[in-house]
């Protein structure tokens, strides 16, 4: 595409003076906010009403360069929201660098938590993990962590803020002991993986950390804001960081990367884009949209064959949230959009009754259209 004479005149006025300063790009995100699209102009008429944040980052490569640039809208790692599924990424991921430094067990071994009937293996969590968000198979790898290992492990690759402190829909959530992994070394032998004893979370103070007027605990409807100081914490900033470790492992330091093989990266790259009918899901139960927010969310269509996208979604107590790098194989296109809303009118938790369908993933889904649409326009 030709430079405009306007564009042409500031780059040689650049030259001219050996000023070094880039020309500023126009900010992607901005564009895609400012719509008419009903789906995206009905929530930014009234942005303050979802407790909306949302990170653009584009991605620019220079021959083996990679440059990635941030455009926030109303991030906040202090506006507190609950990141439901999204704390599955940092399971999965944290797991396979586990089995790494496990003697005598790896992706395949087989395994039960101990009391429970299911037998498994890692890998077959941590596929179900994306493809259908499976919070039985979380909790089983989480019993496999701990909360203590996770936040040390990612402390210790500077990830933060971030705090996981429970498992996913369980009445034992907050168990702080996590229960023994019955792994098998071969067909007929078996051994355990003891229990670990964890530090019990400690409130959070943060924004926003209690919410609405109203919840329902066990049917009943309790006249107060709802309380999330003791559940997980992981902010967008935080999941961008995790993403960006993973996909663009070569733009941190070797001890701020997980710790994966070429195989154990590849396998979980793979697993992030795998789709439900991929592991054999009913498409009317689970369609291709169905972890997949960002640009697809709000569909039940087949999602074409070039377009992949590398995420971990969640949704829980009328917040939708995604993390999502999106690739167009056909057209060279990358992007990632990290994004959440609150959809809850009534601003009563617990009761089932959100606006996931009417303006949660209309909002999300149109709106990693306009940037897609945007993008190929920049290339």
């Amino acid at each position: 595409m030709p430079l405009q004479p306007v564009v042409l005149i500031t780059l040689l006025t650049l030259l001219i003076s050996g000023c070094t300063a880039p020309v500023k790009q126009d900010n992607i995100l901005e564009i895609a906010l400012s719509s008419s699209d009903p789906r995206i102009k009905k929530v930014m008429d009234s942005v303050s009403n979802y407790e909306l944040q949302l990170i653009y980052t584009q991605i620019n490569r220079e021959q083996d360069s990679v440059i990635l640039i941030d455009y926030p809208y109303k991030a906040n790692d202090s506006n507190y929201f609950y990141p439901a599924s999204t704390v599955k990424l940092i399971t999965a991921a944290l797991t396979l660098e586990k089995l790494q430094n496990t003697q005598g067990i790896d992706l395949y071994t087989r395994f039960y938590v101990e009391g429970d009937s299911i037998e498994t293996t890692f890998a077959h969590d941590i596929l179900r993990i994306f493809a259908v968000s499976d919070n039985e198979a979380n909790n089983r790898l989480f019993e496999f962590l701990g909360q203590d290992y996770i936040n040390k492990k990612l402390k210790d690759k500077h990830i933060s803020p971030v705090r996981i402190s429970h498992r996913l829909s369980t009445p034992n959530a907050f168990e702080i002991t996590t229960t023994p992994l019955i792994v098998y070394l071969n067909d007929t032998t078996i051994t355990p993986i003891g229990p670990t004893i964890n530090q019990p979370p400690v409130p959070l103070i943060l924004n926003k950390i209690t919410k609405g007027n109203s919840y329902y605990e066990d049917d009943h409807l309790l006249q107060e804001p709802f309380d999330f100081s003791l559940k997980n914490y992981f902010p967008l900033s935080t999941q961008l960081q995790v993403l960006k470790r993973i996909v663009f492992p070569e733009l941190y330091k070797k001890e701020e990367q997980f710790n994966l093989g070429v195989k154990d990266r590849e396998f979980l790259l793979k697993a992030m884009s795998t789709l439900p009918k991929e592991l054999g899901y009913d498409v009317n139960d689970y369609y291709d949209g169905y972890g997949n927010f960002v640009m697809h969310g709000d569909n039940r269509n087949k999602i074409p064959e070039n377009l992949k996208t590398f995420n971990k979604a969640g949704s829980a107590y009328g917040t939708l949230t995604d993390c999502a790098y999106i690739v167009d194989t056909k057209n060279d296109i990358e992007f990632i959009l990290t994004a959440t809303i609150l959809v809850n009118k009534n601003g009563i938790f617990n009761d089932d009754q959100y606006e996931y369908e009417t303006i949660g993933l209309p909002f999300l889904g149109q709106l990693g259209r306009e940037i897609y649409k945007l993008e190929l326009q920049r290339k």
